[in-house]
C-alpha cells in the first residue's frame, strides 16, 4: 500500500532542516577550489555555497559575511593573517556575529596543507616561504597558490586524515603558547562539513 501524506511528514519531522551555509574564502583559485572539493566530499544533505566576495583584507571579508548572513544559518569566513593591516580588527568585528565564525590560519591557508605531511611548528615570516616547503614535498611540487587546480584529491586518504589529527595539536600548543604562527583552524570547518553531511535528529 501507498505511503500517505501525513507519513511522510512523520518521517521528515524526524529530522531537522537542514542548515544552509556560507564560506568566504580570501582567494578565488586554490583555497576556495579546496574547500568546493572537500564540501563535495562529504555532503550529503545540507546546502553549502562556497565563494570569493571580491574582497581579499580580512576586514572587507568579514563586513561582506556581516552583510549576507540573513540569508544562511552559519558564515564561515576563512582568512589568512599575513601581513594584513586590518586582521585584528576583523576579528573583533566579527566577535558580535553570532552567526559569522572567522576560521584563521597563520601565516596562510597553505600551511593546513603542509600538515598533511607531518607535525611541524617552524614559524614563517611570510607566506612565500611556506610554499617553498610545501613545494618541497612529495607530489607538490607544482602547486601554486594562483591556481585553480585543486589539491583536495590529492591529498585525500592518509595524509587528509593526518592532517586532521595534527592540526588540532598544532592549534592547542600555539594557544598554549600564545604564539599562533605557524597554526591553522582549517580543520574545524573540515569537521562541520562533515557533520553537516549527517542528518540531524529533531529531537536529542
Amino acid at each position: 500500500m501507498g505511503r500517505n501524506t501525513a507519513s511522510f511528514n512523520r518521517a521528515n519531522s524526524q529530522f531537522k532542516p537542514q542548515p544552509t551555509v556560507l564560506i568566504l574564502c580570501e582567494d578565488s583559485k586554490s583555497g576556495k577550489t579546496y574547500l568546493e572539493d572537500a564540501s563535495k566530499h562529504f555532503r550529503a544533505h545540507t546546502k553549502v555555497e562556497i565563494a570569493h566576495c571580491g574582497k581579499t583584507d580580512p576586514k572587507g571579508i568579514i563586513n561582506e559575511a556581516i552583510k549576507r548572513q540573513a540569508k544562511f544559518d552559519q558564515v564561515f569566513c576563512v582568512i589568512d593573517r599575513d601581513t594584513h593591516p586590518s586582521f585584528n580588527e576583523a576579528i573583533q568585528l566579527a566577535s558580535s556575529h553570532l552567526k559569522v565564525t572567522i576560521i584563521k590560519s597563520y601565516p596562510c591557508f597553505e600551511f593546513w596543507l603542509l600538515l598533511h605531511f607531518g607535525h611541524t611548528r617552524k614559524p614563517y615570516t611570510a607566506g612565500d616561504l611556506l610554499n617553498r616547503d610545501l613545494c618541497s614535498k612529495a607530489g607538490m611540487e607544482n602547486y601554486n597558490k594562483g591556481s585553480a587546480t585543486s589539491t583536495f584529491a590529492r591529498l585525500l586518504g592518509e595524509q587528509f586524515n593526518n592532517a586532521r589529527i595534527i592540526s588540532p595539536q598544532v592549534l592547542a600548543q600555539a594557544n598554549s603558547e600564545q604564539e599562533f604562527n605557524p597554526s591553522t583552524e582549517l580543520h574545524l570547518l573540515i569537521d562541520r562539513l562533515e557533520e553537516l553531511s549527517q542528518p540531524q535528529p529533531a529531537h536529542n
